[in-house]
């Protein structure tokens, strides 16, 4: 059943790209690029793949056990067109062409100096070659990297200038966790990849980490009331554990006082906010936003935007004015 459901993506990523991708390339004189070309193609399919199975599965789960009512009707569709805009690979192609470069350049230079490539895989022969073992081992690595990173962005001022779009959602649904604004987005991505490359992750072997990853946190943040129990919390984030992290008031402000911090960074699994000392294992299901967008005296009625093109300028907007003003 595996191998048949590998043949016909084969078989329909060559399709796409002999048909379509290829011939725009050369058309367009980037045919230097073409090997990346075929690995984009990959890309776009895997995420057409997810936004289908999403579909069809947390979909339906949102009408069924719902934590809120949407009281903006145009929350989910908003955040869709981020989705859209990140797992159709527009975000990482741009991510990618800003990227390249750089790297090769650092890898060159690495080279010269007698620096061969590393895998973190071959660590343990004879344990981490093993295909599952070395995919949960690139797993677990790139979650920890990812925790830090979620650390960074609510505690460094002008990675929460523009990551606070993505905490500005009141009515969070299955397709919030790519609400992000695009100059957040680029950063993460080359991140990532930039890690992943250190740490010698195959490029096939990143797209599946980077796909099981995204399904995961769009179950996060989906609008269902469910969690994982007293012993699955610990393991796994689950939607619960997230909307705390979401929650105004404890997920991005510090023990309580409305300043940069928050709990629950983990992006898949807990065991980091509880050896970093960020668990907040809530019983609840918490409203969610950030307080500065409150009406006063509770907050200060700042506009997030609405629509993607408002949201992004006002992202900006805030990355000045964080930059600029002293934190008080």
């Amino acid at each position: 059943m595996i191998q048949t459901i590998s043949d016909l993506f084969a078989a329909v990523q060559g399709w796409l790209f002999e048909t379509i991708v290829q011939p725009l390339v050369f058309f367009i004189g980037m045919g230097e690029f073409i090997e990346e070309a075929f690995t984009g193609t990959e890309w776009v399919l895997v995420g057409l793949c997810e936004l289908v199975i999403l579909f069809i599965i947390l979909r339906p789960l949102e009408a069924m056990i719902p934590v809120h009512r949407f009281t903006d009707p145009r929350a989910r569709w908003n955040d869709f067109i981020y989705t859209v805009l990140q797992r159709l690979g527009v975000i990482p192609i741009l991510a990618f062409l800003l990227l390249d470069p750089a790297l090769s350049y650092v890898l060159e230079a690495l080279h010269l100096e007698g620096w061969g490539t590393w895998n973190l895989d071959q660590v343990w022969p004879g344990v981490t070659d093993l295909a599952l073992v070395s995919f949960f081992l690139y797993l677990v690595v790139l979650d920890l990297c990812e925790y830090w990173y979620h650390w960074a962005q609510h505690n460094v001022r002008w990675m929460w200038a523009l990551h606070s779009l993505h905490h500005s959602q009141e009515n969070m649904n299955l397709w919030s966790d790519d609400r992000n604004h695009v100059l957040d987005d680029l950063v993460h991505d080359m991140f990532l990849g930039l890690v992943a490359i250190l740490i010698g992750v195959e490029p096939s072997q990143y797209i599946l980490l980077v796909s099981l990853s995204r399904m995961l946190q769009s179950l996060q943040h989906a609008n269902v009331r469910i969690h994982f129990g007293r012993i699955g919390e610990y393991l796994l984030v689950s939607p619960r554990f997230h909307r705390t992290h979401h929650a105004i008031g404890i997920g991005h402000e510090s023990r309580g006082r409305n300043s940069l911090g928050g709990h629950n960074f983990a992006v898949l699994f807990p065991v980091w906010d509880v050896l970093f000392r960020t668990a907040h294992f809530s019983q609840g299901f918490a409203m969610t936003g950030v307080r500065d967008q409150l009406p006063p005296p509770a907050g200060k009625g700042r506009d997030y935007g609405r629509g993607f093109w408002m949201q992004q300028w006002l992202g900006l907007k805030r990355l000045v004015e964080f930059t600029r003003r002293k934190p008080r």
